[in-house]
């Protein structure tokens, strides 16, 4: 009885630490504008719907093992690298965490964030639009060769639309992450590379 009392307690106490921590990791850094916030929180939300359409196939009759883990790690690999697009926002893409060993506190310095966001823009964009026009408009694949009726996006009816609808957000992904990138750098850039103050 106790101990279902006191796990009621930290269950009860837990939302509030944990809007907390999500509040203390995203909020926004001196001089983001309401659009910028906006934009970094759809970021994630262009990823999710793709992984929402594939975490079912990993539990389809006849995967194997291996192939269920890629899928699930895929689907969680993307959503985590679609969040680091807050880094582009708050005080951690400008100061490392306290946490990080050696380089905590100090300050991110502006090309180690624009660089590599600026080249995940570009091959986001890349990538996601030529993967929709070659297999949803064309139905091949980058290669050229014709995707089997077995394919989601040409299976027809529902599936095919369900299929499109999931995946077509991804085409956005690339675009924000540019908008976000951009900005960070100029905000940097105007701040003569000083951190925003915590």
């Amino acid at each position: 009885m106790q101990l279902l009392r006191h796990t009621e307690e930290l269950v009860a106490a837990r939302p509030g630490r944990l809007r907390a921590a999500w509040r203390a990791v995203h909020e926004p850094v001196a001089g983001v504008s309401r659009r910028l916030q906006l934009i970094a929180c759809a970021v994630p939300l262009t990823v999710l719907p793709a992984g929402v359409w594939r975490l079912p196939v990993a539990f389809d009759e006849g995967i194997g093992l291996g192939e269920r883990a890629y899928v699930v790690f895929l689907s969680v690999l993307s959503e985590v690298l679609a969040c680091t697009a807050f880094g582009l926002i708050a005080r951690w893409g400008e100061v490392f965490p306290g946490w990080i060993p050696l380089l905590g506190g100090r300050r991110v310095p502006t090309k180690a964030a624009v660089i590599p966001a600026a080249i995940g823009a570009t091959i986001l964009t890349l990538l996601f639009t030529l993967l929709f026009l070659v297999s949803v408009i064309r139905g091949t694949t980058i290669r050229g060769d014709v995707l089997s009726a077995g394919f989601p996006s040409r299976a027809g009816g529902w599936e095919a639309a369900w299929f499109s609808f999931c995946y077509a957000p991804l085409i956005l992904w690339g675009p924000l992450l540019a908008v976000l990138t951009i900005a960070y750098g100029k905000r940097r850039r105007a701040a003569g590379n000083v951190p925003a103050a915590a």
